[in-house]
């Protein structure tokens, strides 16, 4: 193998399974998997315990790691959602979300505290949809009106800044303009993709090889979506687009087109969520606590009180909004929805990392962002939980004329 080691790969190996085990054997302590996955990576790192660095094979698995956290974001977005009110709402919702983190952007960037707003704007203006959905579905809400409506916010949130993000902050060199071309040539290949999926599935010899394949040792189904998943993000890079955007959109042609799993592969998305949260996501967030900058940080005492502020910026961009879903929600749901909203780490994690090299974000800057993420995780979701069962006490539904598209 050369001078290839796997050391590190086994330490992170045995951290990403003893995170969710911990927090298994101590049902209590209500955390995110993640927080303790980056938690321990920081311990293993380079600037406490000196286990791991950053080596190839840990860089390699950390990447696939992102690419299938993002396919698995496009899989958890429900798009037949997104109509009538609910959608205007949550779409109103956003809009008023950029604009006030834009404002916090300047007012930030006055202040010496970042350099650039915009991006700041679009960090703070994110939702983490992987830790919203499963808060409710432990709170058996996920399936009602009040749950809908904060999980369509949080996809809009995720969709657009995935967007923006790789429309503004590309590494490459190309203007906006250019990119909103690149952009629109992406859109109509994905377009073109989909369309070509659904085509192949009246082939009646094709969908009969497939069933047939997809729960033998072929995985037939995991390996195509592996190969799509591949070949968006290379064609995003390709077009000088972020990778993200293309692991993100082949999640979403996959949910598109996998209308029928129920009936024919239903283990399918099962398979798929085993392989990436199983095995590659783990190393991407271990693989950030290692990363992490814990000197820089500690550096000052300017620096940690960073992080309250990027907390209170957090809660402001992306809980305020949430008093438009008033008309739909009880008082106690919108003040949870607001919590949820305003949860955010993963993609201020990918975010931050790329204002780093672009040198839009100080080390020190990102550090904080990132430990206002791990506290937003930590902290919003459980007062949401401890919201929602007090509001299993109040009418979870408003009445339906509320409700009716107007």
């Amino acid at each position: 193998m050369g001078d290839v080691s796997f050391n590190g790969v086994a330490i992170v190996a045995a951290v990403a399974l003893g995170a969710p085990l911990a927090l298994g054997l101590f049902p209590k302590l209500r955390l995110p998997a993640i927080v303790l996955e980056i938690v321990l990576g920081i311990a293993i790192g380079p600037q406490v315990l000196g286990w791991v660095s950053i080596d190839t094979p840990i860089q390699v698995l950390s990447l696939l790691g992102l690419a299938f956290l993002l396919l698995l974001a496009g899989l958890e977005v429900e798009y037949d959602r997104f109509r009538g009110r609910p959608l205007r709402l949550t779409a109103l919702a956003y809009g008023l979300s950029f604009g006030l983190a834009l404002l916090i952007g300047f007012g930030l960037s006055a202040g010496g505290l970042v350099r650039s707003p915009l991006l700041v704007a679009i960090v703070l203006s994110a939702t983490s949809l992987g830790i919203v959905i499963p808060v409710l579905k432990d709170a058996g809400h996920v399936s009602t009106q009040f749950g809908q409506l904060v999980v369509a916010g949080a996809s809009i949130a995720e969709i657009a800044t995935i967007v923006l993000l790789s429309l503004f902050f590309s590494e490459e060199t190309s203007s906006v303009g250019v990119r909103l071309v690149l952009l629109g040539l992406f859109g109509l290949f994905v377009l073109a993709v989909g369309v070509a999926v659904l085509g192949a599935e009246h082939f009646t010899r094709l969908s009969a090889t497939l069933l047939r394949l997809q729960d033998t040792t072929a995985e037939i189904r995991i390996r195509a979506s592996f190969l799509v998943l591949a070949v968006f993000v290379v064609l995003a890079e390709q077009l000088e687009l972020e990778a993200i955007l293309g692991a993100f959109f082949a999640g979403a042609i996959i949910k598109l087109v996998d209308r029928d799993r129920t009936m024919t592969h239903p283990q399918f998305r099962a398979k798929l969520e085993a392989v990436g949260y199983g095995v590659f996501v783990p190393f991407f967030f271990v693989a950030t606590g290692v990363r992490f900058d814990l000197d820089a940080l500690f550096a000052s005492a300017e620096t940690i009180a960073r992080v309250p502020i990027f907390l209170a910026a957090l809660l402001v961009a992306r809980g305020l909004p949430a008093l438009l879903y008033r008309p739909l929600a009880t008082p106690t749901q919108t003040a949870a929805a607001a919590l949820l909203q305003a949860t955010s780490l993963s993609f201020l994690v990918v975010a931050g990392q790329i204002g780093v090299q672009l040198e839009l974000i100080r080390p020190a800057t990102y550090a904080a962002l990132v430990a206002a993420g791990l506290l937003s995780v930590v902290l919003f979701p459980l007062t949401a939980l401890r919201l929602l069962r007090t509001a299993e006490r109040e009418p979870r539904e408003v009445p339906e004329q509320a409700t009716r598209p107007r």
